[in-house]
């Protein structure tokens, strides 16, 4: 069976990413791209890397495809809450990439987006999409959070050693990522004569992965986390790398932590528990490593490296899709990264 998905938003990263992947999917037809702005032209005229792929065109909205089983909100937040649940009454399963469903809690919402959520219901029925945490939640959902890119690579790296209860709950996060994490649309803090050279600190105490990743380590590990975040913009393109700080309880020797961590991920196929994790190791796949180090004094950092366009958004939504749809959870991911 070939099952028809369709893109709410595409022509942004995510969009665009999620459609390089979904076209050579082998269980998936392509069969709806939304823009506004591109209504009516060939996908292919917009995304040059996808012509010989696609042949159709953007729609300006997801009702004008018919006969969906599957739709991904790869949207700015604010748009999925009043675009999923029309579609979820017809049935149609969704993965939101955009925040609007990854909290339970409109207060929280609010107070970290700004906006009143018109779903709550929805909120409640979501399940948040980290496969390799989450998966038994996430097969056969009908509604998914996509989780976000710096969140996911603090997750990873925080979640295992937390509930193995040797580390205290008080985590610091310096995180840093490349400019495609900001999106498409131009601005003065992303021009390139300002950050081309730069490490810039931005929405520090203010962003909205941090509330993401207490609440996710929690879920996991069974126990309250309390998570400082420092996002920081280096002048690269793709990549992400937490440096995730924590200190342990008991002294617990390196071997205890790599064995927490073996047995957190050893037998996955996208999450590697390395001795140097790296961001070019991982860059164009949906590949993630993990590496951890026991420092003096009884402390631990631990590392969370990945592509933030695949692994940390559009990658990660793809094997969301295949868990959802019962489909191998590698199918259209099976590939390495770039290395160079």
């Amino acid at each position: 069976m070939v099952y028809r998905v369709g893109i709410i938003g595409g022509t942004g990263y995510t969009g665009s990413e999620l459609s390089r992947l979904l076209v050579k999917h082998p269980d998936v037809e392509l069969a709806a791209l939304t823009s506004r702005s591109n209504a009516g032209k060939k996908v292919s005229s917009v995304h040059g890397f996808l012509r010989g792929y696609t042949d159709i065109s953007f729609t300006e909205k997801i009702s004008d495809t018919e006969d969906l089983d599957l739709v991904l909100v790869a949207t700015p937040y604010g748009v999925a809450m009043d675009e999923v649940p029309a579609l979820r009454a017809q049935g149609i399963k969704c993965i939101d990439l955009s925040g609007d469903y990854r909290f339970s809690d409109p207060a929280l919402y609010q107070k970290y987006y700004g906006k009143e959520h018109t779903d709550p219901e929805g909120m409640k029925e979501a399940v948040y999409g980290l496969p390799e945490l989450f998966r038994n939640n996430i097969k056969g959902a009908g509604l998914v959070a996509n989780p976000g890119c710096f969140a996911t690579s603090a997750i990873l790296a925080i979640a295992p050693i937390m509930k193995s209860g040797l580390v205290f709950p008080d985590v610091f996060v310096d995180g840093k990522s490349g400019t495609s994490g900001a999106g498409m649309t131009p601005s003065p803090r992303l021009h390139h004569p300002y950050c081309g050279e730069s490490v810039i600190p931005y929405k520090v105490g203010t962003h909205r992965h941090q509330p993401e990743m207490d609440m996710a380590v929690g879920m996991f590990a069974g126990t309250g986390c309390d998570i400082a975040f420092v996002p920081n913009l280096v002048p690269i393109v793709r990549g992400i790398i937490s440096a995730c700080y924590m200190r342990l309880r008991d002294g617990a020797p390196q071997e205890d932590i790599d064995a927490v961590y073996e047995a957190q991920y050893g037998k996955e196929r996208f999450v590697h528990y390395v001795e140097n994790p790296s961001i070019r190791d991982v860059v164009g796949s949906n590949h993630a490593q993990v590496g951890a180090v026991r420092l003096d004094g009884d402390r631990l950092v631990a590392f969370g490296v990945l592509d933030n366009l695949v692994k940390g958004a559009s990658g990660q939504a793809v094997q969301n899709m295949n868990l959802m749809l019962g489909l191998p959870e590698s199918d259209g991911l099976d590939f390495p990264g770039l290395g160079v």
